[in-house]
């Protein structure tokens, strides 16, 4: 299981947010090339990037950074989603050297575009399911849908996705520990990938959700919990890798 450094994107700078909320923004870099540096010096695996303002508008804002990141790491495989509503913009992320895309609220109220995104650009595609008490929240987590999170899951494994990743809003930023028994529950439900986030706190987190990595759960997004130091990544990759036997 890998532990994925999370960089979101806010107005050109490295930012958290507290339950997804806009208006509840931590800035911690100026400077987010430089952080995904920091992260691959010690040791990431894998980014996950999120251009939080191309999720509020629907069209991508912050590009240049990714690219900028994408073209200083060529062999780190890196994961982007916000605002990623259409193929063109899933060409051009790829295009300039990530190697998967999230697809968020366009995969919940339009379900063919996952297929069709499948078929076009196979092993590329994720899809993010972000849920709150089992249902599916879309439109940066501003609204709740009806939709349950485990049938989305499976409806998403029948298209041809690469992964899911989940999250349980109700935890992200928050610093509450990981929803370990909601994950494995979905990741126990279907036969792809599951990556873990939301609410990630401490090394505890990362032991609890190693115990369930039958379960198909291959990785874990880490924000605020490195910015703030209660995770150190090297140590977490460690645990997991001893934990889940790939030492």
């Amino acid at each position: 299981m890998i532990v994925i450094p999370a960089i979101d994107l806010k107005d050109g700078k490295c930012v958290r947010l507290r339950q997804g909320a806009m208006s509840d923004v931590t800035v911690f870099s100026d400077d987010p090339v430089s952080v995904a540096d920091n992260w691959v010096e010690a040791g990431a695996r894998r980014l996950h990037i999120v251009d939080l303002d191309g999720a509020s508008t629907g069209t991508p804002q912050n590009a240049g950074i990714v690219e900028a990141i994408a073209s200083r790491h060529p062999d780190l495989p890196i994961q982007v989603g916000g605002g990623i509503r259409h193929e063109d913009t899933v060409q051009n992320y790829l295009d300039i050297g990530v190697q998967y895309v999230i697809l968020g609220t366009r995969a919940i109220s339009t379900p063919h575009f996952v297929n069709d995104l499948c078929l076009e650009f196979p092993g590329h595609i994720i899809v993010g399911l972000d849920a709150r008490n089992g249902k599916v929240a879309v439109d940066g987590w501003s609204k709740l849908s009806h939709h349950d999170a485990i049938d989305m899951a499976q409806h998403f494994e029948a298209d041809g996705v690469a992964a899911i990743v989940f999250t349980d809003i109700s935890r992200d930023g928050m610093m509450q520990g990981l929803n370990v028994e909601s994950t494995a529950e979905l990741a126990g439900a279907v036969h792809i990938p599951v990556i873990a986030s939301g609410g990630v706190t401490d090394e505890a987190d990362i032991r609890r959700l190693c115990e369930c990595d039958e379960e198909g759960i291959v990785g874990v997004i880490v924000g605020r919990a490195l910015y703030e130091g209660t995770i150190k990544l090297e140590q977490a990759q460690a645990l997991a890798d001893d934990a889940t036997g790939e030492a």
